[in-house]
C-alpha cells in the first residue's frame, strides 16, 4: 500500500503547537507522524484530542498525565479557546468557532478543487479492470469491479497520482475461434440450415443478434464462400461488435478507459516470445515432461508453473507475464489489478514471475472482488425476468438507475459479499443510502433557490451551535478522507463519508430554521455553510460518478 499522512489546516496547526510546545518543554525533537490528531467521538471531550503525552511516556520516562500537565502550559494559539487534560493523558483541544469555520471560505475559493491534493505524487500507477472476454455481454459479475475500479482510478488522480485506467481485452485463445463457431452455427440457422453450436461455445442472445445483423447486412454471402473464409470474417466482426458493446455498456455506467490492450497485439508484437526467452536466460526455467515450467515455487507461490505446454502452445500465464511486463516498460511504478474471487490463488504466480524478472517486490498488488447477490424481497433474484439469462450491468442501470447501480457497489469494502436490495435500491426513501445523499444535496439546492443570494464573510462567528460545530468538522476532514480513499483504494470510505455529511445536513435542517427573515446576519452565514456543505457532496459524488441532483 502508498504512504498516508494528510491532515486538513486545523490538524497541522495543532500539531505544529503540538512540536513547539514539546520543543519549549523537553528540548526534544519529534519525527514526522509521531502526532496524532483526532476527533474525539463525545463532544464533551473536545473538538481534536491528541495522544501523544502517552507515546511519549517510555521515552520521558515519565506519566503521560504529568507530561501532558506540563505541555499545557505551552499550548497556547489565538485559535484555542481551552485545554484539558483527561483520562491516562489525553490533551483535549476547544477550537474557537470561527476557527473551524475558517474551511467555508477555503471551500469558495477551491470550488471544485476542494479537497484536491496541490503534491504531484512520483508514483505513477495502471489501474487494470473489468477486463472481460470479448465474447459476450458484461454481466452483474462485472459491474462491482466497474463501478469500484473506475471511482478508484478518480480518486486516486484527485489525490494527485498519476493514473492510467486500462482494459485487458483477452483476445488470443481459443475463445475466439469459439466465437466465430458460434456466430456460424447462428448464421446458418439464421436461413434455416442445418447447424450445430459448438459445446465450448457461446449460446447467448447476443451472439444471435450478431449473426442476425451479419444476415441484415451481408444477406447470404458467407453461406456462399470457404467455410475457413467464413470463420476468419466472424471471429473479426464478432469481436469488432462484442467490443462495441462493452464499450457503450461501460460508458453507460459512467466508466471510461484510458487504454485498450489487446492480448492478440502483444502476440503479435512477440511481446510473450521476449518475456519467456528472457525468463530461459535468466535461468528461470526448466524442461519436464514435454513442457517448459516456471521456477516460481523459489519466488513465493506454491508449485512451479507450466509456461509452455507439450503441444507447444503457450498457458494462459505466459501472455499474462508478458503484459504485466509490458505495463512496467511504460514507466508505471505500481500495478493494480482487480480480480474476481475465483483468480485468488492466481496471484502468488504472476507476483513470482514479476520478483523472478527483477522487479520489485511490491510493484504489483491485486485487490480481489468478492461476490454479490441480488436480493428482492429476501429471495435471491439469479436470471432477468425479461431474457431468461444472467442480468447484465445494462439492465440493472435500466431497473435501479446508475446512480443506485454504482453507489451500492461502492458503499461496501470490495472484498465482503453482500447482497444487492433491488427493492431498497429503487425506493425513493431515506433508507435507500444514495436517495439520501442526495436528497440531502437538492435540498440544499431548493433552500439556496429561495434567496436572492448570501455574501461571503470574513468569518462566521453565529456558527456555533453543536450542529454547525460538527458540520465544520466534518468538512475540514474532507482532503483526508480523500487521501485514505486513495491510498487503501477504498472508494467505500467515501460513501461512508457522504452518508454522514448527509445525516448532519438533515439533522441540522430538522432543528434550526436557515432562513430567518428577523435575523438576516444568521441566515446569511447559515447560507454559507450550506453553500459549502453542497461544493463539498457534488466534489465527492463526482469521484464516485454519482448525479448531483438539484431537483428530485
Amino acid at each position: 500500500m502508498l504512504k498516508f499522512m494528510r491532515m486538513n489546516k486545523i490538524e497541522e496547526n495543532l500539531v505544529k503547537l503540538i512540536r513547539g510546545a514539546i520543543k519549549e518543554a523537553y528540548s526534544l525533537d519529534l519525527e514526522e507522524g509521531m502526532i496524532n490528531i483526532e476527533i474525539p467521538r463525545d463532544s464533551n471531550n473536545g473538538d481534536y484530542s491528541s495522544n501523544i503525552a502517552m507515546r511519549l511516556a517510555k521515552e520521558l520516562k515519565n506519566k503521560p498525565t504529568d507530561i501532558a500537565l506540563k505541555l499545557k502550559d505551552y499550548l497556547n494559539s489565538k485559535e484555542i479557546l481551552k485545554v484539558e487534560i483527561a483520562g491516562p493523558g489525553f490533551i483535549n483541544f476547544w477550537l474557537k468557532k470561527d476557527a473551524m469555520a475558517d474551511v467555508i471560505n477555503v471551500i469558495f475559493d477551491k470550488q471544485g478543487d476542494f479537497g484536491r491534493s496541490n503534491e504531484k505524487k512520483k508514483e505513477k500507477i495502471l489501474l487494470e479492470y473489468v477486463s472481460a472476454n470479448p465474447t459476450g455481454i458484461l454481466h452483474l459479475g462485472h459491474a462491482r469491479g466497474a463501478a469500484w475500479g473506475d471511482s478508484v482510478a478518480r480518486i486516486l488522480r484527485f489525490a494527485g497520482y498519476e493514473t492510467l485506467r486500462e482494459y485487458y481485452i483477452n483476445d488470443a485463445g481459443n475463445q475466439m475461434n469459439m466465437l466465430a463457431e458460434s456466430i456460424d452455427a447462428r448464421y446458418k440457422e439464421a436461413f434455416g440450415k442445418d447447424f450445430k453450436l459448438p459445446d465450448d461455445g457461446y449460446h447467448g442472445e447476443d451472439v444471435k443478434n450478431i449473426a442476425l445483423r451479419i444476415k441484415d447486412e451481408y444477406g447470404d454471402k458467407w453461406l456462399n464462400v470457404p467455410h475457413e473464409e467464413a470463420l476468419a470474417f466472424f471471429k473479426e466482426e464478432g469481436y469488432r461488435l462484442e467490443m462495441e458493446r462493452i464499450r457503450n455498456d461501460l460508458l453507460y455506467y459512467r466508466c471510461e478507459f484510458d487504454s485498450w490492450i489487446s492480448e492478440q497485439k502483444l502476440v503479435d508484437e512477440d511481446r510473450v516470445n521476449k518475456a519467456i526467452n528472457t525468463m530461459v536466460e535468466k535461468g528461470l526455467t526448466y524442461e519436464a515432461e514435454g513442457a517448459l515450467w516456471f521456477k516460481s515455487t523459489l519466488y513465493g507461490d506454491d508449485k512451479d508453473r507450466v509456461l509452455k505446454k507439450q503441444n507447444g502452445f503457450y498457458t494462459y500465464l505466459a501472455p499474462d507475464i508478458a503484459n504485466h511486463v509490458y505495463k512496467l516498460e511504460r514507466g508505471y511504478d505500481k500495478l493494480v489489478n482487480l480480480w474476481g474471487a475465483d483468480h485468488h490463488g492466481y496471484i502468488p504466480r504472476m507476483k513470482a514471475a514479476l520478483i523472478a524478472l527483477g522487479y520489485p517486490k511490491d510493484c504489483m498488488d491485486v485487490d480481489i472482488i468478492q461476490m454479490v447477490r441480488l436480493v428482492e424481497n429476501g429471495v435471491e433474484v439469479k436470471m432477468s425476468k425479461r431474457t431468461g439469462n444472467a442480468i447484465t450491468i445494462r439492465e440493472l442501470c435500466d431497473d435501479v438507475g446508475v446512480d443506485a447501480a454504482r453507489y451500492f457497489f461502492l458503499s461496501k469494502a470490495l472484498d465482503t459479499q453482500f447482497d444487492f436490495d433491488l427493492g431498497l435500491a429503487r425506493s425513493k426513501s431515506n433508507e435507500n443510502p444514495v436517495y439520501y445523499a442526495q436528497y440531502a444535496y437538492a435540498r440544499i439546492c431548493s433552500i439556496l433557490r429561495q434567496t436572492e443570494g448570501f455574501k461571503r464573510l470574513d468569518s462566521y462567528t453565529l456558527l456555533n451551535n453543536e450542529k454547525e460545530t460538527n458540520i465544520l468538522k466534518h468538512l475540514n476532514e474532507f482532503g483526508a478522507v480523500i487521501e485514505d480513499a486513495a491510498v487503501t483504494r477504498a472508494p467505500n470510505k467515501l460513501c461512508n463519508y457522504i452518508q454522514k455529511l448527509a445525516q448532519y445536513f438533515h439533522s441540522y435542517y430538522g432543528s434550526y430554521k436557515i432562513i430567518d427573515e428577523n435575523n438576516l446576519e444568521l441566515t446569511n452565514q447559515r447560507l454559507c455553510l450550506l453553500e459549502a456543505i453542497r461544493i463539498v457532496l457534488k466534489n465527492a459524488f463526482d469521484l464516485l460518478g454519482i448525479e448531483a441532483l438539484e431537483k428530485m
